[in-house]
């Protein structure tokens, strides 16, 4: 099985931040792969990712970054695939800079948003999402899990 959910995480020092939200993908049996990718140290990076992703196979991206939080605008700026932010507490301002930058997009360049530290509700949202079009999906969403 191919995976549905791409994840990107801005940096590896936030990687343990994604694991309640690898976690609860798991527990739904949803597919997924993760990456590193700053839009600040390789944006044609992420362009290439978020380019590609829907002949890929995937169907939700979800990302993480603090501070500017500029990953999910990114990406959300090279797909029409839905994407949701995760903004990360990191920083003097313990992750509203991050809130502020993913939740204030533009018209056209929506990102969901989940709270800050959010990673659970990421991969909720996601299930709901991929739910949609998968009865069975949706009844391991109601159950709980697997």
């Amino acid at each position: 099985m191919s995976p549905v959910v791409g994840i990107l995480v801005a940096s590896e020092s936030d990687l343990p931040m994604l694991v309640e939200c690898t976690t609860r993908l798991e527990e739904y049996g949803v597919e997924y792969e993760l990456e590193v990718r700053s839009v600040h140290r390789n944006p044609e990076g992420v362009s290439e990712y978020a380019g590609t992703a829907r002949e890929r196979g995937l169907k939700v991206i979800i990302c993480a970054a603090g501070m500017s939080a500029t990953l999910a605008a990114a990406v959300a700026a090279r797909t029409n695939l839905p994407v949701i932010g995760v903004p990360l507490a990191s920083g003097a301002l313990g992750g509203f800079d991050a809130l502020l930058s993913t939740v204030q997009m533009p018209f056209g360049v929506p990102v969901a948003t989940v709270a800050v530290n959010g990673a659970a509700n990421a991969a909720v949202l996601a299930t709901q999402i991929l739910a949609l079009s998968d009865p069975e999906l949706a009844e391991r969403l109601e159950g709980g899990g697997q």
